[in-house]
């Protein structure tokens, strides 16, 4: 029967329990791992070695569902970094090339666990996730802020770089991206109550918003922007009914009126005001010129025409130019040459249609997949002004979209299965009672 759910549709729905102290402890330990993810001081950073833990764990207490769609996410990332480690046979400093090109592979792995992970049981242990995550955002964002604003001794030292707000990272441009999703995911539980129960969630995203601006990063305010654009567009077309839809643009009137809020209240400032109108120009003086970023990409684009096989990873900046690339395009082309840079666009693609079709499909996780899409999106494009191939966070909103996708697809299969079994059934329980019916006739007849 229809009504008779499968084990798997039940697991995909989140309703299955903990069934052991140990299965348990792996869910705190994916808890814990996302929620020291904001920990990025130096590398390798905390929340790697936790990751290594999950990568190992997860899969042996049986946590992670790995069909054919996830088994081809893998199977990319192994070929991609088969055309880093060939590309590091031309590198000028051959280990060097070789532990970037692990590492990206390193950050593929987790990515391939977490999305099996996410297959699993897509709404709790999603839900899980995000929990952890919002944790290390805000842990951040405070960090950022009192840092800034020197409220704790010795944190404007250690949670600034440059006069920006870096917060627990060691760069304001990653600082700020990373916020993003956790700000959303506050935005998306503004929408779920009533409007005095959206106010808690409105102001945990107007301060990681604050945070974001603080970062006095071009690329996280873009990020922002385009993320919450992206998110609350999708929401609103895929709306279950018009008044949910007056709700998000109602909510959308009033982040912008916050968020309008929050930097005319942080411009009244005079050092900020003189930081965003530096920081608010197109280019900067370290853009120009020979030197400068865009002299920086004429050389990478040169160097891809001249090594089809690429040059190696992490080869660009101590051997050809002062600084990288600052265009992640560019540089996984010189780290693993044009077949290795076309496998990578082919990955960001695929994640960007996987995650759009998903956006449109009324499952109990869809929210959360809006939130993975706009951010993922966004993170892509500000891919194109700056290095994100280590980003964790970038990996993590791959690993959701590409979980979720998973997730649909068994969630389908098991139902075709069901409709088939039940079809089976009764085209059998139909043979079997006419039979006897048609004897008895034959018997009367004679």
């Amino acid at each position: 029967m229809l009504a008779r759910r499968t084990t798997a549709a039940r697991a995909s729905e989140g309703e299955a329990k903990p069934r052991s102290l140990v299965h348990i402890a792996a869910l705190v330990l994916v808890w814990i791992t996302f929620a020291t993810s904001g920990i990025v001081f130096s590398e390798p950073c905390p929340t790697d070695i936790l990751a290594l833990g999950v990568m190992v764990l997860l899969p042996v207490i049986g946590l992670v569902r790995i069909p054919k769609l996830l088994a081809l996410f893998l199977m990319l990332w192994a070929a991609m970094t088969s055309a880093g480690l060939i590309s590091a046979i031309f590198a000028e400093d051959t280990s060097k090339a070789l532990t970037h090109t692990l590492v990206s592979f390193f950050l593929g792995g987790f990515a391939f666990t977490i999305a099996g992970f996410v297959a699993m049981r897509p709404l709790a242990h999603t839900r899980l996730i995000f929990n952890g995550l919002t944790v290390a955002a805000v842990i951040a964002a405070l960090a950022g802020i009192a840092g800034y604003f020197s409220l704790v001794p010795g944190g404007a030292e250690l949670f600034t770089k440059f006069g920006r707000a870096s917060g627990t990272f060691k760069d304001p441009n990653v600082f700020g991206p990373f916020l993003v999703p956790s700000m959303l995911y506050a935005v998306h539980y503004a929408l779920q109550g009533s409007l005095r129960r959206a106010l808690p969630p409105l102001l945990l995203a107007g301060l990681l918003a604050l945070a974001v601006f603080l970062s006095f990063s071009r690329g996280a305010w873009i990020n922002l922007v385009v993320s919450a654009g992206l998110y609350l567009g999708l929401a609103f077309l895929t709306a279950p009914c018009n008044g949910r839809r007056q709700k998000i643009a109602l909510l959308a009137l009033l982040c912008a009126a916050v968020l309008g809020g929050v930097v005319a209240g942080a411009l009244q400032n005079d050092s900020i005001a003189s930081l965003v109108s530096e920081r608010a120009s197109v280019t900067q003086s370290y853009d120009v010129g020979p030197e400068g970023r865009f002299g920086g990409q004429e050389k990478a684009t040169a160097l891809i025409l001249d090594n089809p096989l690429g040059i190696g990873a992490a080869q660009f900046a101590p051997f050809y130019h002062h600084e990288e690339a600052h265009n992640v395009y560019l540089s996984t082309t010189l780290a693993m040459g044009w077949l290795g840079s076309g496998l990578y666009i082919i990955a960001v693609f695929s994640t960007l249609a996987l995650g759009l079709r998903q956006c449109f499909k009324r499952t109990p996780w869809q929210p959360f997949v809006l939130i993975a899409f706009a951010t993922f999106a966004a993170n892509a494009a500000e891919g194109i002004i700056i290095d994100s191939d280590h980003w964790r966070h970038f990996y993590l909103l791959m690993a959701l979209i590409w979980g979720a996708a998973c997730a649909s697809t068994v969630e389908r299969a098991a139902a075709t299965q069901a409709v088939v079994s039940t079809a089976g059934k009764r085209f059998s329980a139909v043979f079997t009672t006419r039979a006897p019916r048609s004897f008895s006739r034959r018997q009367m007849v004679r």
